[in-house]
């Protein structure tokens, strides 16, 4: 479990200086995080309803999001904008109504060959438009990539493009029956 999710509510808690040491990423898929691979960053419990709130309804207008948060529109602003300067705010979505959600998702697990690493996998993944996030794993997968698309037809081409990418030993696909419940 993350230190910060054992420190008291009311403490401010600061973000790990590497995720990566402290979830024992393998060091072939460690992410270089934001410049020198750390977030010197600390979020306090206004930080963190203010985020929430964003999760909720990024479109939510600032005096809404001052209201929840319980500061002033100007201070809630300036919190923004620091969350967006130092990366923890990195960018904002929309979410689909189910009427326009892909027909399939799946998660294709991939292992490397001996000797390659993330960075020498992830950018020829990161050009198949329908991957719509990729994770680095510890344990016996390298990587988890997931799959968004319209048919069958077009998740086996996905899944026979990853395979094809240089340095990718095995690519087994897990088609997603059912979302059962989501976080944001």
């Amino acid at each position: 479990m993350l230190p910060s999710l054992l420190a008291p509510k009311s403490s401010r808690v600061p973000v790990p200086v590497s995720l990566d040491k402290m979830t024992g990423r393998p060091a072939k898929c460690r992410s270089s995080g934001l410049q020198d691979g750390s977030w010197g960053m600390v979020l306090d419990d206004k930080d963190k309803i203010l985020i929430a709130a964003l999760r909720k309804n990024a479109r939510e207008s600032m005096v809404g999001l001052a209201r929840s948060v319980g500061l002033s529109r100007s201070a809630t602003q300036e919190r923004m904008r620091r969350l967006e300067r130092d990366g923890v705010i990195r960018s904002y979505t929309v979410e689909l109504a189910s009427a326009h959600d892909p027909a399939v998702r799946a998660m294709i697990a991939i292992t490397f060959d001996a000797g390659f690493r993330c960075k020498q996998v992830v950018p020829h993944l990161a050009r198949i438009p329908e991957i719509t996030s990729c994770q680095s794993l510890t344990g016996s997968i390298d990587l988890m990539a997931m799959v968004a698309c319209d048919s069958n037809a077009t998740l086996n081409r996905v899944r026979e493009s990853v395979a094809a990418v240089p340095g990718v030993a095995t690519a087994t696909t897990h088609i997603v029956l059912a979302t059962e419940w989501a976080r944001d």
